[in-house]
């Protein structure tokens, strides 16, 4: 791999969002251009009114979730390489729901990685991360603090199973929120089908079909509505977005039990200000042990640190490993521990808007 140009970055930020003028064209834009690399289905990565989209294949379907069913979208197979302009791109697995890829952008032998949002922890319900080597990477840092390190997700799955069981002991259905593209279709899959019914919130429904074509593991489940409340009542588990809580369509299930699934459970006073019975510490973003393991694996000289916590995970490159870090903007930051509308668990997800515009 090549030194890098200082004087001329293969990938800046500007107003639109990352771009690349060698290749021109627009990694996750939130505003329109002609050309957009996508690298997965969140709403705020994957953006209405585009001219073109480009995503990894198996992401086709939940991308054209959210920009439409006449948005003009391509595929391209994870690792297969192709020219844009005068430059070599491919998508590689992010691990962070169904078709998430990084993409890696190679220019005059330079090489640049954008992760998008990931995750290395194991997960059936997507395609496994995979480390791609560059010279200059560009990492989400959702999760960039200390504090945020996962426990094993095998662990946290038997803790929600057994919460099902308990619930069910006292006649009460239990309502797990999960945000409604990749972490409830991830949770589905961790769940001991053979205790009970498993029901699932309109917004989970839209998306399973994506995940159940593509061979993933999903349990069968009943839509959680007027006609199954008798049958989910007092022993099923309903998989819901959290804009659900506090609405009518949830008292039909009453006596209920309500947890929620997010790496924001870590912190105690997440779950208080919800009024949740319990929280589960469960993310599809990567944790501070996974981001410097990602950095060093990539090998890259350079970092630059986008969406979330970004300028301590800079000091902590700078200080503690000597690398050239710097901040990418974003017109979103971090990962909302709530959701403001069932369809759109995706910003939630990804991260809540930033007012900010950034410099061309």
């Amino acid at each position: 791999m090549s030194n890098r140009s200082t004087s001329s970055p293969l990938i800046r930020a500007t107003k639109q969002g990352l771009y690349c003028e060698a290749g021109d064209f627009y990694i996750d834009p939130w505003r329109k251009v002609a050309r957009a690399l996508v690298t997965h289905g969140h709403s705020d990565h994957a953006r209405y009114g585009m001219g073109a989209y480009l995503t990894a294949t198996p992401g086709i379907g939940v991308v054209r979730e959210r920009v439409g069913k006449d948005a003009k979208i391509e595929g391209l197979a994870f690792g297969q390489p192709l020219k844009i302009g005068g430059v070599t791109v491919s998508f590689h697995p992010a691990g962070h729901l169904l078709g998430s890829g990084q993409i890696r952008v190679e220019h005059r032998g330079e090489v640049w990685v954008v992760t998008g949002d990931y995750k290395t922890a194991p997960d059936v319900s997507c395609e496994a991360f995979e480390p791609v080597r560059c010279d200059t990477l560009i990492t989400e840092s959702t999760f960039g603090l200390p504090v945020y390190n996962w426990p094993e997700p095998e662990e946290i799955f038997r803790q929600i199973n057994q919460w099902w069981r308990d619930n069910q002991k006292e006649g009460r259905t239990s309502v797990l929120f999960a945000y409604a593209l990749g972490k409830a279709q991830r949770v589905l899959c961790g769940l001991d089908a053979s205790i009970g019914p498993i029901g699932v919130h309109g917004a989970v429904e839209r998306l399973n079909p994506h995940y159940r074509a593509a061979g993933r593991p999903l349990p069968d489940t009943l839509p959680a509505n007027a006609e199954t409340k008798s049958e989910l009542r007092g022993r099923g588990l309903i998989v819901a977005p959290g804009s659900a809580q506090n609405t009518p369509w949830i008292r039909r299930f009453a006596p209920y039990s309500l947890g929620f699934a997010s790496g924001w459970m870590t912190v105690r006073g997440n779950r208080r200000r919800r009024a949740l019975d319990r929280g589960f510490i469960l993310s599809d973003h990567v944790d501070w042990s996974g981001i410097l393991n990602t950095i060093e694996t990539s090998g890259a000289s350079r970092v630059g640190v986008t969406h979330g916590y970004a300028q301590p995970l800079i000091r902590w490159l700078q200080e503690e490993r000597g690398i050239e870090a710097y901040e990418v903007p974003s017109r979103f930051v971090g990962e909302s521990e709530s959701e403001s509308e069932g369809e759109s668990e995706g910003e939630s997800e990804g991260g809540r808007e930033h007012r900010e515009d950034v410099s061309e």
